[in-house]
């Protein structure tokens, strides 16, 4: 299999997983789209071996295998059979040719995806941004390699911001799931400081004393991803049209989820809220709309 087919395999891995960031990269012309699907099923990869349920030394051992590959893609071509290609390494290695794709920030990545595994915690918010930057703000420079930009060295700390507005969303989306699978990303000293122990109780909810402590915290969490945002969002007059409004859409979706958990953070903690399909494509809409406007 060739290079055009190794694409279509990273697009079909995109349609079918990337819920959300597959609005926005609809937005781009086709060989930008093609080389962002590849990075987006390399990092899929990535999250998906950090999630899986191999036991914890089976899973580090299989992200520093993928970090390996990281070195030459072009070495890592021959797959798991004998004389089959890694449709996603032969991807990701063309779109690295086109576009200089800062590879070392997949390495980031993995060093996220490896906390994960570790069960590591975070004592402060600085902590948490730490660990944001490593698992979106790498994709978010990454995507900037697909994209281009006018100034690169002003771009690439405002796409490393808008990574960690769409990372702390992530987190306060998940909450609950992550604790049922025993991951706690919330900071201790904001735990502390609103009086929350994000205990369970035996039908895996979340209980508190008063319970608008946990919903509290959640709207201050939500407070600071604004933030994040404002900043990330200065991007965009940075990027072409298309990059432009790839970027709004995507941004505009989580935008529009962080508020629904800020206006119903109990029910943030109750189940995992999401946008309709409909929802997502009017924001995708607007996106392009407006970003053409504004050229």
């Amino acid at each position: 299999m060739g290079v055009p087919e190794a694409y279509r395999h990273c697009e079909q891995i995109m349609r079918r997983q990337a819920r959300n960031f597959s609005y926005g990269m609809r937005l781009l012309p086709a060989p930008k789209r093609r080389a962002l699907s590849a990075v987006y099923a390399f990092a899929r990869r990535i999250d998906d071996i950090a999630d899986g349920d191999a036991t914890t030394g089976e899973r580090l051992a299989r992200l520093s295998a993928a970090r390996d590959t990281l070195d030459a893609p072009a070495s890592g071509l021959a797959g798991g059979v004998p004389g089959s290609p890694d449709l996603v390494l032969v991807a990701l290695h063309d779109a690295t040719l086109r576009y200089r794709l800062p590879l070392g920030a997949f390495a980031e990545l993995i060093d996220g995806c490896a906390a994960d595994v570790r069960g590591t915690t975070y004592a402060t918010f600085g902590d948490l941004v730490a660990y944001c930057r490593c698992v979106a703000g790498s994709v978010g420079r990454l995507s900037l390699g697909v994209f281009g930009a006018d100034d690169p060295d002003a771009a690439r700390p405002l796409a490393d911001a808008l990574g960690v507005a769409l990372q702390i969303t992530n987190i306060l989306r998940d909450v609950r799931e992550d604790r049922l699978a025993g991951r706690v990303y919330l900071p201790a000293a904001d735990l502390e400081r609103f009086g929350c122990t994000l205990e369970l109780d035996p039908s895996g909810r979340f209980f508190a004393d008063p319970p608008e402590r946990l919903a509290e915290l959640l709207r201050f969490e939500a407070g600071r991803a604004r933030d994040w945002f404002a900043t990330g969002m200065r991007l965009l007059p940075l990027l072409d049209a298309r990059s432009a409004a790839c970027t709004a859409a995507m941004a505009g979706i989580y935008r529009s989820l962080l508020e629904r958990i800020t206006a119903d953070p109990a029910g943030a903690l109750a189940t995992r809220l999401s946008l309709p399909a409909w929802e997502k494509a009017m924001i995708a809409a607007r996106a392009l709309t407006l970003t053409r406007a504004a050229r």
